[in-house]
């Protein structure tokens, strides 16, 4: 293998190419005249040929001179860039959701990357609701938790309300909450207290309930009530988006808190980076105010 030269005389030869003066490259070297002039000197006994004229009114480039110039330009172009986008890469926000949040979350951060993309998210998601930063290397996370376990830093989204969600096809059929009767119930847990909660506070009793049909995630019911599949009790804050396209309709006016909300939460005792400050800031106005 060649031995390559040195590659701080070629530094120095490269600023010193882009003004063609040693004092002025020694200022932007932050060394001495002397050294400057060392370097390129040891660099061409180096390399055997000469990169400067060195005359009376100055520095000008040999015809060697001019060609390092072009090549050590584009190598230390080539650094600079490695420095600005790796750089970047490692500044890439680690974000954890659960899954239930994701119908609301995804289009949001497609429009966050849209807008920042100098803020780039990178998604975990889980079905656990909560985060363990002792354990997990997160900057941030949005969990579902009761909204009187937490911390003040907590930034709160939105509550969880829970009420019936069909598609647009089924609405005629659902005129008051007995007709649920009538239709298959779509459950988001393996459990049945959403309906049961629900149905409670209509003051409705139906004998279907158990006869539903189970899923492991919240956003498997609603893609299964937005075929007209049967009717699924789901998050009203978190079914914008399907609102909004006509995927899927509410067809009662009742909606019932369960006591728990989401929640922004970043590591405790840590300052937010200026980019996570960003996006936790954007993400509550989007909560808040969905029409921005």
């Amino acid at each position: 293998m060649k031995r390559l030269p040195p590659l701080p005389a070629l530094h120095t030869f490269w600023v010193t190419a882009q003004c063609c003066n040693f004092t002025r490259a020694a200022e932007q070297l932050h060394i001495t005249q002397g050294a400057v002039s060392r370097q390129v000197a040891g660099l061409e006994n180096h390399l055997g040929y000469a990169l400067f004229l060195r005359q009376a009114r100055g520095l000008s480039l040999t015809d060697e001179g001019r060609e390092w110039f072009a090549r050590t330009q584009q190598v230390f172009g080539l650094i600079g860039d490695a420095v600005e986008q790796i750089g970047n890469r490692r500044q890439t926000l680690q974000l954890k959701a659960s899954t239930c949040v994701m119908r609301w979350l995804l289009p949001r951060l497609m429009h966050w990357q849209q807008e920042r993309p100098d803020v780039p998210v990178e998604l975990t998601t889980t079905v656990a609701y909560t985060v363990d930063f002792r354990r997990e290397q997160f900057d941030a996370a949005l969990i579902y938790a009761p909204i009187v376990d937490q911390p003040v830093e907590a930034r709160h989204l939105f509550d969880e309300q829970l009420t019936p969600v069909c598609a647009p096809s089924l609405l005629n059929m659902l005129q008051t909450p007995a007709d649920l009767q009538q239709q298959m119930l779509l459950h988001p847990t393996r459990d049945e207290r959403d309906w049961a909660l629900w149905l409670k506070a209509a003051n409705t009793r139906l004998s279907n309930v158990a006869q539903g049909h189970h899923f492991e995630t919240l956003d498997l019911a609603m893609t299964v009530a937005s075929q007209g599949s049967g009717v699924a009790i789901g998050d009203s804050a978190l079914i914008g988006e399907d609102l909004k396209a006509g995927r899927l309709v509410m067809p009662f006016d009742l909606k019932v808190p369960t006591g728990m909300g989401y929640f922004l939460v970043h590591p405790p005792g840590t300052q937010p980076s200026a980019g996570l400050e960003a996006l936790m800031d954007w993400l509550e106005s989007q909560a808040h105010f969905p029409h921005h």
